[in-house]
């Protein structure tokens, strides 16, 4: 009963910290603030997560799996992975290029080394399902190194605003060297790249967005407690 407690705990600090973070922003967002609005002592919120980051990675973790979930929904239609890929990186990308406080949220897990290996670990998996057919002979160490690169594309590619190439210019030329980077041939890099920016990739990365904090806000105790017990 004691442990259920604890985990209810940390949920109800991860659905304000989630509010505030979208509200101001990471950045501006001190643990005390946190804290406050809980109506709890710094100490008592520190004894769950250390530091920020040790909430951020919570959130960090959570939303990736949320995220590639609600990214495959929308490339359905055309049965493919690599399509969903491409749309998780423009939606996030189309949201950071409009939306400061999104694009401070997204850039801050990139920049902290803890949320940063959460990413990359997070990746690699994906990236192993997805490119698999075409790096028949990679061993897992080697889908790791190259999400490293892959990591660092998609930072750069999130942090570019209010350049005078165009949007589309940039992502464009970001899912051309992640795919060429797993050996996707040329006519399918074209392809799915083409696809994904006939999509509406700006209002599916906000609709991804909000429902993800609808699903936090609605997470129970209880639910809580069985997804930590998966991790």
């Amino acid at each position: 009963m004691a442990r259920r407690r604890v985990n209810t705990t940390k949920l109800e600090i991860i659905q304000t910290a989630t509010r505030m973070f979208l509200e101001k922003g990471y950045s501006a967002t001190p643990v005390k603030a946190i804290a406050d609005r809980l109506e709890m002592s710094t100490g008592h919120l520190t004894f769950y997560f250390p530091t920020k980051e040790h909430l951020l990675a919570e959130l960090t973790g959570m939303f990736c799996d949320f995220q590639w979930t609600a990214m495959k929904q929308y490339a359905k239609e055309g049965q493919s992975l690599l399509l969903a890929i491409c749309l998780e990186l423009t939606s996030v990308a189309a949201i950071c290029e409009e939306n400061k406080i999104a694009k401070d949220l997204y850039l801050s897990a990139y920049t902290h080394p803890m949320t940063l290996e959460i990413i990359r670990r997070n990746d690699a998996q994906k990236a192993q399902m997805v490119f698999g057919e075409y790096c028949p002979d990679w061993t897992e160490e080697h889908f790791a190194v190259t999400e490293a690169l892959v990591s660092g594309i998609e930072y750069a590619t999130l942090m570019t605003t209010g350049d005078p190439v165009s949007f589309d210019m940039r992502i464009t030329g970001a899912l051309n060297n992640i795919m060429l980077l797993f050996q996707v041939p040329e006519d399918i890099r074209r392809k799915m790249i083409q696809n994904v920016l006939a999509m509406d990739y700006t209002a599916i990365g906000y609709a991804v967005l909000q429902k993800f904090i609808v699903y936090i806000e609605e997470t129970t105790g209880h639910a809580f407690e069985e997804l930590l017990g998966r991790k």
